[in-house]
């Protein structure tokens, strides 16, 4: 089952979220895929009762269909409607999915699936190991999107047989099965007809334009219309692999509809014209929400924290002495009440719903603690010459942490410099490590459900530069460490090494402030809608997920006679 965890749930104000959503352009406005390429039709079914089959979601974003070039929030969610995996994600593991089983070898480099026999693609054609080698193959040739969770790990795909498949990795690599569950397969044969001119040799543009907004999957939904910057649609795959034995009220279709404007979202929730929020609603919107009859609130973890990232590489926050100040003047508690209600308070970098977490040295907002930090520190005596600047995008619950930093900070003589700026300005100023701010404040979450993926995303200099990594920590132990628990094979091993370096990172680094475990919220139609988040909910706790998972639509019902 999911890992739970029990909280008091909040029903008053929302965080909005922003880090690591953004994706590219695509090069094509609409596409609509054929009856005869996929089986799919424009039109759902509508019940006796008149209600019709289908879950409309609201996003900031519509999808861009590429699993090897993009990863986004939207994006996220058409790839696990659209795509299989060789594992599906499952409380602190995963379980099979194209893979009936795997075995690795005594050293830890080579992994042997054996996939399922029979599942189809969408266009009729039936899945093979050639299938997921080209896959892998050509998500680490493109190196884009979660192209680094195999970039240097993964050294060949072999296709043994029809059903057996084989990666041969450059060294032992502990938790690659769980990062399998980003690795959508795509069919071979379909993407190699549409490829077009491009850099990779034979490959051309190895099918990406013709994949930002068509669909090669197997997946338990298939593409039936997408226009970019309005709505993308899908509809119910008859022989989804799994099949639907079951899930038999999961949506016909399902709809991911641009647009976030609280007046649009309430008026097409009152109308019932959609079932399911977006998470950036305002506090104020998803209270309007809550009093519209027969909707009501649901709450859910992707396993992102909030951190304020500090520039190890600039002063004053060069001092690790200095960061350990700035850590105790924050007032998480206070934070957590007014910016980021219903989240929990974490205890280190890595989110209590990720497997592998453990608590560290707790940080709490004390002025004297700061102070006495602050006078250990090589910049005792010239503190206030120094300006601390604070970066944030434009978003009222960040706005509140920029301002109750800065007033904090002025209590012990530090001087901070509020700025703040769209995303695309965010991720370029954090680029460089003489363009990265004193302090900023960004969200992030692990592609997998272990602990190591958040320590390697965030601190392993490779990353340095990423929103993710904008600490600029050149720690060769540190490097050093990571790479030693993520190629250690034995589970438990690997944990404990996990759980020193949190307290490593925490105790004698310090590159971050951790404000905030995120809970995203969101408004639903509980009369006729039915899923996992929400029933958790319902008992008072929060289910943890990977980003696209909660609103993977087999799980889900709806019910067309209420």
């Amino acid at each position: 089952m999911n890992k739970k965890v029990s909280v008091i749930l909040t029903l008053c104000l929302c965080f909005v979220f922003i880090a690591g959503c953004a994706s590219g352009s695509p090069a094509t406005a609409s596409t609509q895929v054929s009856e005869s390429e996929t089986g799919a039709t424009a039109e759902p079914e509508v019940a006796a009762g008149g209600r019709e089959s289908i879950v409309r979601l609201t996003a900031d974003s519509t999808p861009i269909l590429d699993p090897a070039t993009h990863a986004g929030n939207s994006t996220s969610i058409a790839y696990v409607n659209l795509f299989d995996t060789l594992v599906f994600p499952k409380g602190d593991g995963v379980v099979p999915d194209l893979a009936e089983s795997w075995s690795v070898n005594d050293d830890g480099t080579e992994y042997t699936f054996k996939l399922k026999q029979g599942v189809l693609f969408h266009d009729g054609s039936e899945l093979k190991a050639s299938d997921v080698a080209f896959t892998a193959k050509r998500m680490i040739t493109i190196g884009e999107g979660f192209a680094y969770l195999y970039s240097g790990i993964v050294e060949d795909v072999t296709a043994d047989d029809d059903y057996t498949v084989t990666f041969h990795l450059t060294g032992p690599y502990g938790p690659f099965v769980s990062t399998l569950c980003r690795l959508y397969i795509l069919n071979e044969d379909l993407v190699m007809k549409h490829l077009g001119d491009g850099t990779y040799g034979e490959f051309g543009d190895y099918g990406k334009n013709w994949l930002l907004t068509n669909d090669a999957g197997s997946g338990p939904y298939v593409v039936t219309e997408l226009v970019q910057n309005d709505y993308f649609l899908a509809t119910r795959f008859a022989d989804w692999h799994m099949g639907w034995d079951g899930k038999e009220n999961a949506p016909e279709q399902f709809k991911i509809i641009y647009g976030t404007e609280p007046a649009t979202v309430r008026t097409m929730m009152s109308t019932q014209t959609l079932e399911i929020t977006d998470m950036w609603q305002s506090p104020e919107s998803l209270a309007a929400l809550d009093e519209v009859e027969g909707v009501d609130l649901a709450s859910y973890s992707t396993r992102l924290v909030q951190n304020i990232f500090f520039n190890t590489t600039l002063p004053p926050t060069d001092d690790v002495n200095v960061r350990k100040a700035l850590s105790y003047l924050v007032d998480y508690d206070t934070l957590i009440d007014v910016a980021f209600t219903g989240s929990l308070k974490p205890i280190g970098p890595v989110s209590n719903f990720t497997s592998g977490h453990v608590d560290t040295t707790e940080f709490s907002y004390d002025i004297e603690k700061a102070k006495e930090y602050l006078a250990k520190s090589k910049y005792a005596d010239n503190i206030g010459d120094y300006e601390i600047e604070f970066l944030y995008t434009d978003v009222a619950a960040l706005e509140k942490v920029a301002l109750s930093f800065q007033a904090a900070c002025a209590e012990v003589g530090i001087n901070v410099k509020i700025t703040k700026g769209p995303w695309t300005t965010v991720q370029e100023r954090v680029s460089a490590a003489n363009s990265t701010p004193n302090a900023v404040t960004i969200n992030s979450g692990p592609q997998f459900n272990e602990a190591g993926a958040t320590l390697e995303s965030q601190f392993h200099s490779k990353t340095a530069g990423t929103y993710e990594n904008c600490s600029w920590i050149a720690n060769d132990e540190l490097d050093a460490r990571i790479e030693d628990a993520m190629a250690t094979v034995d589970q438990e091993e690997r944990y404990q090494k996990y759980a020193d370096l949190q307290n490593y990172i925490v105790d004698e680094l310090c590159p971050s402030a951790w404000i905030a475990d995120l809970v995203e919220r969101v408004a639903y139609q509980s009369t006729y809608i039915d899923w996992p988040a929400a029933q958790a909910t319902a008992k008072g706790e929060i289910d943890a997920y990977l980003m696209g998972y909660p609103f993977f639509m087999p799980d889900i019902s709806i019910y067309t006679d209420k």
